[in-house]
Order: C-alpha cells, then sequence, then structure tokens
C-alpha cells in the first residue's frame, strides 16, 4: 500500500457535447453514486481499459439534458472523488475565438477566464472557508500525456491557449466575441468553470482537451456555418476524442507517487478556518473532497 495522495490512478472522464459514452471497457456498469451537494448529471460508468480503471460522467447527461447553467458542477466532482478518481479528463466542445484554430483542431487548454455567475463555484463556504491556488489551472503532467497520446493516435493538436468560459445559454454578442479576442482568449465554451476550480479544490488533476465545432460569430463566415456542419464536425470530434482517450491512459497508468504538478495537495495550505471554528455539517458534506486534510 501506499499513503501517497492520489495513488493508485483512477482515470476520471467528462464527456462533453456528443460525448455520452466511452466504448470498448471491460467490466463496465452504470451506476448511480449519491452526493450531499445534490444529483449528479447522470449515473457514472465504470470499466476497465487494458486494466486501467475509468469512470466515465457524461457532462450533460445522457440525450443531452441539462443545459450549462443547469449542471450541479459540485455533485459532478464530488461524485467522481467518491469514485476514487485521481485524475480527469474534460472533454469540451467550443467555438473557436482564433484564425489559426479551425473547426475540427483540439486545443489543450492551459489557462481559463471565468465569467459565469450563475453558478456555485466552491466546496468551501460558511463554515470551512478555503482559498486553492488556480494560477495554473490545468495539469501539466495530464497535458504531456494528452499530446503524447494525440501523437499516437496521428491527431493533431494544439498545445496552450485561453478558454473563456460564458454563461449561457445563448451565444456571444459579436462585440463579445471581438473583446474576448482582444483579451487574448483561444476559445469559447460554456462548461469548464467552475469545473476546474472543483476539480482543484478536491485535489484531482485536471486538463481540458477543447474540440473546436465553429469559428465564433467574429468571424466573417461564421454566418455561412448550418447547424448540419457544426453537428457533423461535433460528431467528427467526438470520434477522434474516444481515440485520444484509449491513446492517452497508457501514459497514465503505474503512477505511484502524487502528482508533481501538486494538484493531490492543493488542500495543504487552502484551508483558513481553524479547527474549533469549522462547522460540523460543513465538514461532513466534505468528507470526500477534503477528507484528507479534515480528518475525514
Amino acid at each position: 500500500m501506499t499513503d501517497q495522495p492520489g495513488t493508485p490512478p483512477v482515470i476520471g472522464i467528462i464527456g462533453g457535447s456528443g460525448i455520452y459514452e466511452i466504448a470498448g471497457l471491460d467490466n463496465f456498469r452504470w451506476q448511480r453514486v449519491h452526493s450531499p451537494f445534490g444529483t449528479a448529471s447522470d449515473e457514472v460508468l465504470f470499466g476497465e481499459l487494458n486494466g486501467q480503471q475509468l469512470v466515465f460522467l457524461p457532462r450533460h447527461g445522457r440525450g443531452h439534458r441539462i443545459p450549462p447553467s443547469g449542471l450541479n458542477f459540485c455533485a459532478n466532482i464530488d461524485v467522481l472523488k467518491r469514485c476514487g478518481v485521481t485524475e480527469i479528463l474534460s472533454l469540451s466542445a467550443v467555438g473557436s475565438l482564433r484564425e489559426d484554430l479551425p473547426p475540427g483542431e483540439f486545443v489543450l487548454v492551459d489557462q481559463f477566464i471565468d465569467r459565469t455567475f450563475a453558478r456555485e463555484k466552491s466546496f468551501f463556504g460558511h463554515g470551512c472557508v478555503a482559498h486553492v491556488s488556480m494560477a495554473d489551472p490545468t495539469c501539466s503532467r495530464l497535458m504531456d500525456a494528452l499530446e503524447q497520446g494525440a501523437g499516437d493516435a496521428g491527431i493533431g493538436v494544439h498545445r496552450g491557449g485561453t478558454y473563456l468560459t460564458m454563461e449561457g445559454p445563448q451565444f456571444s454578442t459579436r462585440a463579445e466575441s471581438e473583446l474576448y479576442r482582444s483579451w487574448g482568449c483561444s476559445v469559447i465554451g460554456m462548461t469548464n468553470m467552475p469545473e476546474a476550480k472543483l476539480a482543484r479544490e478536491a485535489e484531482i488533476c485536471y486538463a481540458t482537451v477543447a474540440m473546436v465545432t465553429d469559428y465564433d460569430c467574429w468571424h466573417e463566415d461564421h454566418d455561412d456555418v448550418s447547424v448540419e456542419a457544426v453537428i457533423k464536425v461535433l460528431g467528427d470530434n467526438a470520434e477522434k476524442a474516444k481515440t485520444l482517450i484509449q491513446k492517452t491512459i497508457p501514459h497514465l497508468t503505474g503512477r505511484t507517487e502524487s502528482c508533481h504538478a501538486g494538484c493531490h495537495n492543493a488542500l495543504d495550505v487552502a484551508i483558513i478556518t481553524p479547527p474549533h471554528a469549522r462547522d460540523p455539517e460543513a465538514i461532513a458534506r466534505l468528507d470526500a473532497v477534503a477528507g484528507r486534510v479534515l480528518g475525514g
């Protein structure tokens, strides 16, 4: 046995638009997992790929039933933590804010700008306050593995870029799109915040594969893109993403030490509320997310 946080590895996959299951798993089963933070998007798919344990959650639920602002991000991440997940590969459909990131391109995001406003963004609050570092919101180790997996699969990926998370469900105005471009953003989507923040609070490594479906409305050809064309790109991206996951998993197996990027120790110096002042009910809800440091 090992006392290293985050070991042995259990790979969590959050499937975005167009990705509602993972095929080819051994010993698979769907199972409802309960959370004190509410109801997750769907049941969780447990399985193994070449002996590596995987846990899959369709972000919007099977059938794409839940809009971005309706997602219970806290429950989703808490459920994955309860399933033993140590690293999350997040798959997300996005619009492009750059000419050199055309539809079909995959971007390994390394920064976010959070423009959401109607979502619960932390597991911590009244009764137990914590502040985690988000300077580097994605795990460089996972990005290395994804880059290697993409090479093995012959899939081109662009490493690095800023993901602007908007509230939705409407798309941007042209003025907003141009503003985000002036900020240096690469892609725009509606789902990776507060997902990435909560993964950090739960001490889970996190990386995003942002899959471009179309150019955002800033682009002069945007109005010529049909719904049918977008759906086709979405389907093609989903198939490529499944291949990418299969090729990436071997690069993540066999880890016996905590993540060198510090993801598995993110709470070591984050909790501000001293033990005598912590609310027992709040602490009870945090048994999975923060049990390592709270003694749960």
